[in-house]
């Protein structure tokens, strides 16, 4: 058993040709770019890429086969040397009985499998092309056929305010929604972390899992989960995901909530922190109010502690976080000790100093052992390191 990073929430910006995926995505987030940064300067293991229904992406994808650059593993899974893409897609639903918009993701084996899924979306929903888009279908529907073509279904970001599960305030179970049996993990979204998700009783059955989101190439693997498999294949993940044969979490490394964009309640205008009994904010007056995610989780609370067997939440800092880190400091620490990974986890504070001033290397070793002073973000405003 071998132990792999693995972020499995990653955006298409634009296809080969430039056309768009994600409309807000950069335009520098091409199925080749995504794999090529996420191998080379990340040192990811395997890459969850969520639009990869979209049928020009599926053409990018054939096209590596067929010239040899990436090959299909048996066992599911594109190999692109030592990286793992898994093909996924994110999908919002919204009707009379989600209350949503609500997003989920459903990962497939193969390339033959997200063709006929791609094939099926294309009758449920308005452009095949583009990210993210609502599926006119219910959630049991999409579950079910996830299921019946052998794919993994997740519930996305699960507490963000907008576009998931527990969000909106509308929603307070995942059995109002989806079949609780056909779902294989939680995205917990980065204004939360294992310990708040588990005040939940209804999520102790379920693996968490921590991705980046990415929309962007610096973003990819911000948060990201350690999983040990035999290899990386879709195959190992499943089991992974479901505790089996010894695969498993163990770890999953993620942003401080206190740095997510929605973790406290704001003023949407001026982000004047508010309560959630406020109608209007104290500061500017403004009326629409934008509920936190620490604030949201304990409406919903229902327990007092985690399940045996939860594997550590590691807070942790993102290099492109750190001050005085710029892109170009940064890609020097890269090329010196080969990626970010390593960077995050294993240089010491004297091979640091080789590339970076005694204050940034400070500020690494400090974040790598979560001991930064940090501001809670909220209302979609990112919360910051303040030493």
């Amino acid at each position: 058993m071998k132990n792999y990073y693995v972020d499995l929430h990653i955006h298409i910006g634009r296809t080969w040709t430039g056309k768009p995926v994600k409309i807000t995505g950069a335009k520098s987030l091409t199925f080749t770019n995504i794999i090529e940064h996420a191998r080379h300067e990340k040192g990811l293991n395997m890459v969850g890429i969520i639009d990869s229904h979209s049928p020009e992406v599926i053409l990018e994808m054939e096209s590596l086969i067929e010239s040899g650059e990436i090959f299909e593993h048996l066992d599911g899974g594109l190999v692109f040397g030592d990286l793992t893409i898994i093909p996924g897609s994110e999908l919002e639903i919204n009707d009379e009985q989600s209350n949503g918009p609500i997003h989920l993701l459903c990962y497939f084996p193969n390339l033959s499998i997200m063709r006929k899924f791609s094939s099926w979306l294309s009758g449920h929903l308005k452009n095949i092309q583009l990210s993210s888009q609502r599926v006119y279908v219910t959630g049991l529907v999409l579950q079910k056929k996830v299921k019946e073509l052998g794919g993994i279904f997740i519930p996305a970001h699960v507490f963000t305010p907008f576009k998931s599960l527990y969000g909106k305030g509308v929603t307070t179970s995942l059995t109002e929604v989806l079949d609780p049996s056909l779902i294989d993990g939680i995205e917990l979204g980065l204004s939360s972390d294992t310990k708040m998700a588990d005040q939940i009783k209804e999520l102790h059955d379920y693996t968490f899992v921590t991705n980046s989101d990415a929309h962007s190439l610096a973003k990819i693997a911000r948060e990201y989960q350690v999983v040990a498999m035999e290899e990386p294949t879709f195959k190992e993940l499943h089991k992974a995901l479901k505790n089996e044969d010894g695969r498993k979490i163990i770890g999953n490394y993620g942003l401080d909530p206190l740095l997510g964009k929605y973790h406290k309640t704001v003023c949407a205008e001026c982000l004047n922190p508010a309560s959630t009994d406020d109608q209007l904010c104290t500061l500017c007056g403004n009326k629409k109010i934008v509920k936190g995610v620490a604030d949201r989780i304990l409406e919903l609370k229902t327990s007092e502690r985690s399940p045996e067997g939860r594997p550590p939440y590691v807070h942790q800092v993102p290099l492109e976080y750190i001050p005085g880190l710029g892109p170009k400091l940064l890609d020097n620490l890269v090329n010196h000790f080969g990626s970010e990974m390593a960077i995050l986890h294993e240089v010491p504070y004297e091979g640091l100093r080789e590339v970076v001033s005694e204050k940034i290397a400070q500020l690494i070793i400090k974040a790598r052992e979560g001991k930064v002073n940090l501001s809670a973000g909220g209302g979609g405003k990112y919360g910051k390191i303040t030493d």
